[in-house]
């Protein structure tokens, strides 16, 4: 799929020079017995080059790879991250992921890290409402977390940002992690606002504990930024394709967020057809609130991505603006109404301590 030029046009840092040929970093995870018969850019990416490269096995047939390239130490984060992900997904659902193959480092050009996968030759589609959220809720049921815990051990990034998700007990600890590592990330990127950290403060201490506390729910394995840009078609089977992860371990309907979004593909459609195959987690009649909040982190983290764009940050404004409103009185409120005795202490977070820390980098 193409990119938006108007949410960002600058060039990759990263030069084409990289998937121009094929290191013998990389022919050293393929195949034994392949031989490289080329490479070409393949796909569309803000950040990273990305190339395929044509093979032909010992047996005679062909066979095609995926490699994403990107430079520095962030550089070799991020794929090592990705790679994580990838495997993470892939273990539970290999029908909808492309088999990770590997990660490393370039022997020919310095500090050059890339990721590689097997090639899948996808459509210029987004995959279609009657069979993709089946399989995403299909993903959700299987991949509960091994350990209760939420969040992810391994640090991942969206674009070029760090996105920590350290392991926690509960959803709403992680959750508020997540966001309030996303708004300082932001806040750097735009400068404050003073109306701005107004709200912030208000979705932290009211917002999220009156949304996320009364839930009562298993973590389970999220793709993490599942837009149609992320999302796609086979071409040869048909099979719906997802790739780019951001994973954790979540509430189930955090994954449901980006379909939220006037500007995405993958419309409300989406989600009632997904909750046909999940069913809402209760409280119920919060369900619209609380994917209009795990949206807030997306359109967050999207507006930390592009210094200078603004669209992000002012749609961010209005959400907040909308919770904050209908949220005035906090899990407390929402408590004394359903539990209908003042005299008893309103229950609060094990944890206080939201400090974001505690994850693992790959190194080769």
């Amino acid at each position: 799929m193409g990119l938006d030029k108007s949410v960002w046009d600058k060039e990759i840092e990263t030069p084409a020079s990289v998937v121009a040929y094929v290191d013998l970093a990389v022919r050293a995870l393929l195949p034994d017995g392949s031989e490289v018969l080329g490479i070409s850019p393949t796909g569309a990416s803000y950040w990273a080059r990305l190339g395929r490269i044509d093979t032909i096995k010992a047996n005679g047939e062909e066979e095609s790879f995926f490699v994403k390239v990107h430079q520095g130490d962030l550089g070799k984060r991020i794929v090592s991250g990705e790679y994580l992900g990838i495997s993470a997904l892939r273990e539970v659902i290999p029908e909808m992921v492309a088999e990770p193959i590997g990660w490393g480092t370039y022997q020919e050009i310095p500090d050059t890290h890339f990721l590689l996968s097997r090639f899948v030759e996808m459509t210029e589609d987004i995959p279609d409402v009657s069979d993709f959220p089946a399989l995403v809720a299909e993903l959700h049921k299987r991949g509960v977390s091994p350990d209760g815990k939420f969040g992810f051990p391994h640090l991942l990034h969206g674009g070029m940002h760090p996105l920590p998700t350290p392991p926690t007990d509960t959803w709403e600890e992680c959750f508020t992690n997540m966001i309030k590592f996303n708004m300082a990330k932001e806040e750097s990127v735009h400068g404050p606002d003073k109306e701005l950290t107004k709200l912030k403060t208000d979705i932290i201490e009211k917002v999220i504990p009156r949304l996320l506390r009364p839930l009562k729910i298993v973590p389970r394995l999220v793709h993490g930024d599942l837009w149609d840009g992320n999302a796609s078609v086979d071409a040869n089977t048909g099979n719906p394709m997802i790739f780019d992860p951001l994973c954790l371990y979540a509430h189930n309907e955090f994954e449901l967020a980006p379909w939220k979004a006037a500007r995405h593909k993958m419309t409300k459609a989406y989600v009632d057809e997904y909750t046909k195959h999940f069913p809402v987690s209760e409280p119920a009649g919060d369900f619209e609130d609380r994917t209009l909040l795990y949206f807030l982190r997306f359109d967050l983290l999207s507006s930390s991505l592009y210094p200078g764009n603004l669209r992000f940050r002012y749609g961010s404004m209005n959400t907040m603006r909308y919770l904050v409103t209908k949220y005035s009185e906090g899990y407390e409120g929402y408590w004394y109404a359903t539990a209908g005795d003042q005299t008893e202490t309103v229950p609060r977070m094990e944890s206080e301590d939201l400090a974001v820390a505690g994850h693992q980098v790959l190194t080769t």
